[in-house]
């Protein structure tokens, strides 16, 4: 890995670090979860435009294939894998440890760190950059609401219901599509095995949010009929 590349990660790690630190500051009374995700945040809509940009040609987002990284590229995915290392971290000091969780961010790490190396891949790391991160915003909208005293209301309904439709366009359309044209090019074995870990994991998170919204709306339906 280039010197400038693992500069700009000790960079990342240590920004994503102190925007922590700052947001603590900021939100004494709050918990560790509510200013994390207030970082999480803010890394994923950083995370959608820089991924973005980077597209060159949007007739085909994840054109071309297996080909060598762009600089734009390698630096959007190195601030992300400064984030990832940086919220693994975090999910140590957290007292609500996630498992699912953590796979998914020593996947993701793993993935990313070996496309940094490979320089290459970046379409495909990139599309799935977009992809896992188009739907945080709203999953961190609804922890951040139940915590300022929105739980089991409309709007937190609503904003569960949206998680659901983003996450379900990007993971389970957008995600399998994006699997299947890495694992069809000619990538290094890690990434392919990355990239289908990934999906699986999307998979079951699938599976976890669909029984999520079901029993939500079955509770929002009892409630209103025994009123």
């Amino acid at each position: 890995m280039e010197d400038y590349i693992m500069n700009l990660l000790v960079w990342a790690v240590i920004s994503w670090t102190s925007a922590f630190i700052l947001i603590r500051k900021i939100f004494p009374n709050r918990s560790f979860s509510f200013c994390n995700r207030i970082v999480s945040t803010i890394h994923a809509s950083l995370a959608v435009t820089l991924s973005s940009l980077t597209v060159e040609d949007w007739r085909c987002p994840v054109c071309p294939l297996a080909s060598m990284s762009s600089p734009p590229q390698m630096k959007t995915l190195t601030i992300t894998l400064g984030y990832l290392i940086y919220d693994l971290i975090c999910c140590v000091f957290d007292d609500h440890v996630n498992i699912d969780n953590t796979v998914h961010h020593l996947v993701s790490i793993l993935g990313i760190g070996a496309g940094l190396v490979y320089k290459r891949c970046g379409s495909e790391m990139v599309a799935a950059l977009w992809i896992t991160e188009i739907s945080s915003p709203v999953l961190h909208m609804r922890e951040l609401l139940k915590e300022i005293g929105y739980r089991d209301t409309d709007l937190n309904l609503a904003a569960d219901i949206l998680f659901a439709v983003i996450f379900t366009f990007a993971r389970m359309v957008g995600g399998p599509y994006l699997t299947y044209v890495t694992l069809s090019a000619d990538n290094p074995l890690l990434i392919k095995a990355m990239a289908l870990g990934l999906q699986l994991v999307s998979a079951f998170w699938f599976y976890k949010i669909a029984r999520m919204v079901k029993n939500k709306l079955t509770k929002r339906s009892t409630s209103k009929k025994s009123t």
